[in-house]
């Protein structure tokens, strides 16, 4: 079986992250077991439908026929995990010797093993507690981790969602910790330990083969060491002992490294194809092209269907995706009710105006009021009659 430990920072089940599990999953062979490991969200009332949406996905969008399992991954040809709490992942991975399975397969160089978000987040010689420190309130500290950076020489600890932005008006970097927190909890791990920040939508890919190492997706990985930080963005090539010279603090490091490729047009996220879909229907609307409108209706609900398999538990994209696609079509319906109304309200007020220049204001001003009486209001002004509905 080939070698390859693929890591990412989020977007693991999303349009964005398709093109990097395709290329893992052509190193497979004819009929590989692939196993999806569900225990990080095991706890959730919801795990059946992530799993099953993560199953769609991988079948639609990979080509891979997952099974579902919370151990028994001996053997397997292609290994994923992905969302919820690394912590829960841990007890129940220690407790039933999933992790001594997970750290054989590196040591040994063999399959594909693809860790993202919260088991990510298990990588590295200790782990972030997320849902304890920002959920729960408990004190910034570090969890054993599964080491599996190990056997390939790097002391360090993996962090995803290492750019996130959620917070807004409270920093949310460093998968929700923050910069206040990770600085405190950084002097707290051993010596000659680097922290290795992978940003959302991003994929640290390791081939464990010829130990080639590249960055792949949106964002890039940070090597953070104390007083110095080290980015390798989306498309860059290095190796392993290139990575491991950078862990250590070694300023040799980027020099001994491959020189960037340069990266393909990153994909846009969910929230990002919302923003433009809104901005280009008020585009539309003020021309006015309704059928541009209309269009921007439909390119809208296909990026929902595409980010519908979305395992993230705290994406939330695609119900607000939904919630704008609502409020879009109600909105063409009122323009379409409006463009109605303009039909049959135009050529009254261009007979009331003639009725007016021609000095029959008793008339004008019956017609006046019998537009009122069907729901329009018209206001005379210097610049000419101007009507608006109304009760």
């Amino acid at each position: 079986m080939p070698g390859l430990l693929v890591l990412m920072g989020s977007g693991e089940t999303s349009p964005t992250m398709v093109e990097i599990h395709r290329a893992a999953a052509r190193k497979l062979r004819a009929g590989a077991r692939a196993v999806l490991l569900d225990t990080p969200y095991a706890f959730q009332e919801n795990h059946a439908d992530i799993s099953a949406r993560a199953r769609r996905y991988f079948a639609r969008s990979v080509g891979l026929d997952v099974e579902v399992a919370a151990a028994g991954i001996t053997g397997a040809d292609w290994v994923f995990s992905g969302p919820g709490s690394p912590t829960y992942a841990l007890d129940r991975w220690t407790g039933s010797g999933v992790d001594g399975d997970l750290r054989a397969r590196v040591r040994a160089r063999q399959g594909v093993t693809v860790l993202a978000s919260a088991a990510a987040c298990t990588a590295g010689l200790a782990t972030v507690p997320v849902y304890e420190i920002y959920k729960v309130g408990a004190e910034p500290h570090w969890r054993d981790g599964l080491d599996l950076l190990e056997p390939l020489g790097l002391r360090a600890v993996l962090i995803p969602h290492f750019d996130n932005a959620e917070g807004g008006t409270h920093d949310t970097r460093y998968c929700y910790l923050g910069e206040r927190r990770l600085s405190r909890m950084e002097r707290e791990l051993p010596p000659g330990t680097a922290v290795l920040g992978l940003d959302e939508h991003t994929a640290l890919i390791v081939d464990l083969d010829d130990e080639s190492v590249r960055v792949a997706g949106r964002g890039g990985l940070t090597i953070r060491l104390p007083g110095s930080a080290t980015v390798l963005p989306s498309g860059t090539c290095t190796d392993v002992a290139g990575l491991r010279r950078l862990a250590e603090g070694d300023e040799a490091g980027p020099a001994a490294a491959a020189p960037p490729r340069p990266a393909a047009e990153p994909a846009v996220t969910l929230e990002e194809s919302i923003r433009a879909c809104e901005e280009q229907f008020k585009a539309a609307v003020a021309k006015p092209d309704m059928v541009a409108a209309a269009q921007t209706v439909l390119d809208l609900e296909a990026e929902i269907v595409k980010w519908a398999a979305d395992t993230e538990e705290d994406a939330g994209g695609v119900e607000q995706g939904r919630e704008l696609m609502r409020l879009l079509i109600a909105r063409l319906g009122e323009l379409a009710s409006t463009a109605a109304l303009r039909s049959l309200v135009e050529p009254l007020l261009t007979l009331r105006a003639t009725l007016r220049e021609e000095g029959r204001y008793e008339l004008a001003d019956a017609l006046r009021e019998a537009m009122l009486r069907g729901g329009v209001a018209v206001e005379d002004t210097p610049d000419g009659s101007r009507w608006t509905t109304a009760p």
